[in-house]
């Protein structure tokens, strides 16, 4: 694994200037429509619902925020049908990049994210072209600052839930489930009052690149940040070692 403080970047990330909150809130609010209209509006009986709302507290959005999306997403008979559609393609030096995408309009999208992939002279590929370099993982980051459990108490607590790995940094633990145990494990956590950082499914790279020029970073900068400017990006994965 890469040996970069996971912490460390979601703490950099939630300190980023508003319009990268606003980002993050448009993000929540597409997930929570598409939780709702999936499996309606009442947390109870619906653990997507769940998994989007502890999402949007680790991200710091506010909880009358969070009831709003709720609300409008179950009161909206004219809402908007998001598309979900994922592209893959290559970065600098064979960099692997996973788009995830929440869209009203395929073609506006598709422009967008292969925009980004040329500027940054990358390009898209087919489906499936980088995605076996990646495992789907529930990820759960908590900072150690956050936590006044023993190390060991957690471990056992979350191996005890259906968790697949847990590892100590210096400034937060991190848990690893399958994607199909992360409600459980969350949830367990969550009961504890345990804070997390960070809790997600998502994709792990099974190897890092990196990438030693000067114009190489500075091209995938330029990918990831005309990735990150684009509302119908929900997600953005890779493998470059920051």
């Amino acid at each position: 694994m890469s040996g970069h403080s996971k912490f460390a970047n979601i703490k950099h990330k939630k300190e980023k200037n508003d319009a990268a909150k606003g980002k993050i809130f448009t993000i929540i609010g597409k997930e929570i429509a598409v939780a709702v209209k999936e499996g309606g509006p009442n947390p109870d009986n619906n653990s997507k619902l769940r998994d989007v709302i502890a999402k949007a507290k680790a991200n710091n959005v506010p909880n009358d925020t969070i009831e709003r999306g709720i609300k409008k997403a179950a009161g909206a008979t004219d809402a908007v049908n998001y598309t979900s559609i994922t592209y893959e393609g290559y970065g600098p030096n064979g960099t692997a990049i996973i788009v995830d995408t929440l869209t009203d309009n395929k073609n506006r999208t598709a422009s967008n994210v292969r925009n980004a992939f040329t500027k940054g002279g990358g390009n898209v590929g087919t489906t499936g072209c980088v995605s076996f370099m990646f495992d789907q993982k529930g990820q759960i980051i908590i900072a150690k600052e956050d936590c006044d459990k023993e190390a060991d108490d957690l471990m056992m607590l979350a191996l005890d839930a259906g968790a697949e790995d847990f590892s100590e940094e210096e400034d937060s633990f991190e848990i690893l489930t399958a994607p199909e145990d992360f409600s459980a494990v969350r949830e367990a956590l969550e009961a504890e009052q345990i804070v997390m950082a960070s809790a997600e499914v998502t994709m792990i790279p099974q190897t890092w690149v990196e990438l030693t020029s000067d114009e190489d970073i500075k091209k995938m900068n330029r990918i990831l940040d005309l990735l990150d400017e684009d509302d119908d990006v929900q997600a953005v994965y890779h493998n470059w070692d920051e």
